[in-house]
């Protein structure tokens, strides 16, 4: 393969080329945000029962 023809091909896979339809609804950032920082949180308390001697 030449650096030609794979810029080609790799420019049209990250153009999607129109394929991909998106049919389900998304999950909501503001979800997974709070998701993410009340699992932190959990880890955050889990690791100060550990560490008492402080």
């Amino acid at each position: 393969m030449s650096l030609h023809t794979t810029t080609a091909q790799l420019v049209t896979l990250a153009s999607g080329g129109g394929e991909h339809v998106d049919e389900h609804a998304s999950i909501s950032p503001y979800v997974t945000g709070i998701g993410a920082f009340l699992g932190l949180m959990l880890l955050l308390w889990i690791t100060t029962r550990f560490n008492r001697d402080r």
